[in-house]
């Protein structure tokens, strides 16, 4: 039996417009009862600005932070890839040891609030640890080759060792999350594959390598693609140790300008248009998995 495809109702329209109707006069109560003043003319020149100097149009302060908030997730993303991916596999490994190393750190950072983390990590880890090794704040601050490199991969030269921890913190604990991920895609993979690959004299490593990673890769890219969607709006949280991301642009900047409603609106809307686009792209990559996983369904 072939299912119905799913349309729209005037029954969904109706419930639609209500929504939007009581979202509308909620905010409209929110400003009357506090008689604000809109201003939403100020807002542009907080995305982009014509710099006097130059006469070039450069990013403004809520732009800046959008640059930021991808270059982090970007980060996080890659870091807390490597370490799912190692620690998923010591989650099925044959060594009782390194099942004990991935079961504890993901139980570990699971049951941790991400505040809390971000705060163990920077001042107790970063803030010692990044010193340690030759990297502070005065590290990246000359005018140098490598200081337009690092504006443009990572943040200002002054912002690079908050930067990186906050990245590593983000990144450790996204890892927790995208390590059950990956151990699960190579769980789900039959254990026929396994045997049959034991049979032709494969050791695990080859096993892995050739047989049952490459299956497990096409299941669990979907769930990676929405783990990168949650670590974009994760990293909101990294604003409370003064990383300049969307978020924290948009707290220096309604109190310099008391424009509230506005500066906390445009955010929402930019987060939610990031979000969106990469939930449409995902869902296109998820559409072309399954044509090349059944080619023979296609027209």
């Amino acid at each position: 039996m072939i299912a119905n495809k799913a349309r729209i109702t005037t029954r969904d329209l109706i419930m639609l417009a209500g929504v939007g109707v009581a979202a509308m006069w909620l905010l409209y109560q929110a400003t009357l009862q506090a008689q604000y003043q809109w201003n939403w003319q100020a807002i542009p020149q907080y995305l982009l600005r014509l710099d006097e100097k130059s006469g070039r149009w450069v990013p403004g302060l809520i732009l800046q932070g959008v640059l930021v908030t991808l270059r982090l997730s970007i980060w996080s993303t890659a870091i807390a890839l490597f370490i799912g991916t190692v620690m998923g596999l010591f989650r099925i490994s044959c060594s009782r040891y390194r099942q004990m190393i991935g079961t504890g750190y993901v139980e570990i950072i699971r049951n941790i609030p991400v505040l809390v983390w971000v705060f163990i990590f920077y001042y107790f880890i970063g803030d010692r640890l990044l010193p340690a090794i030759g990297i502070s704040r005065s590290t990246f601050t000359d005018e140098g080759p490598l200081s337009g490199i690092l504006r443009l991969l990572v943040a200002e030269p002054s912002q690079v060792s908050i930067f990186i921890s906050g990245a590593l913190a983000l990144g450790v604990y996204e890892g927790a999350y995208i390590t059950e991920i990956t151990r699960a895609g190579i769980q789900s993979i039959d254990k026929g594959q396994w045997e049959a690959s034991s049979g032709l004299g494969f050791t695990r490593i080859q096993q892995l390598r050739y047989v049952i990673f490459p299956q497990a890769l096409r299941r669990v890219m979907p769930p990676l693609a929405g783990q990168f969607i949650s670590t974009i709006k994760d990293s909101a949280i990294v604003s409370i140790i003064s990383i300049q991301e969307l978020t924290f642009q948009g707290m220096e900047l309604m109190a310099a300008t008391f424009l509230t409603f506005e500066v906390w609106i445009t955010i929402l809307a930019i987060y939610f248009v990031i979000c969106l686009t990469c939930s449409l792209l995902v869902e296109r990559f998820e559409l072309h998995l399954k044509k090349e996983s059944r080619p023979w369904q296609a027209n």
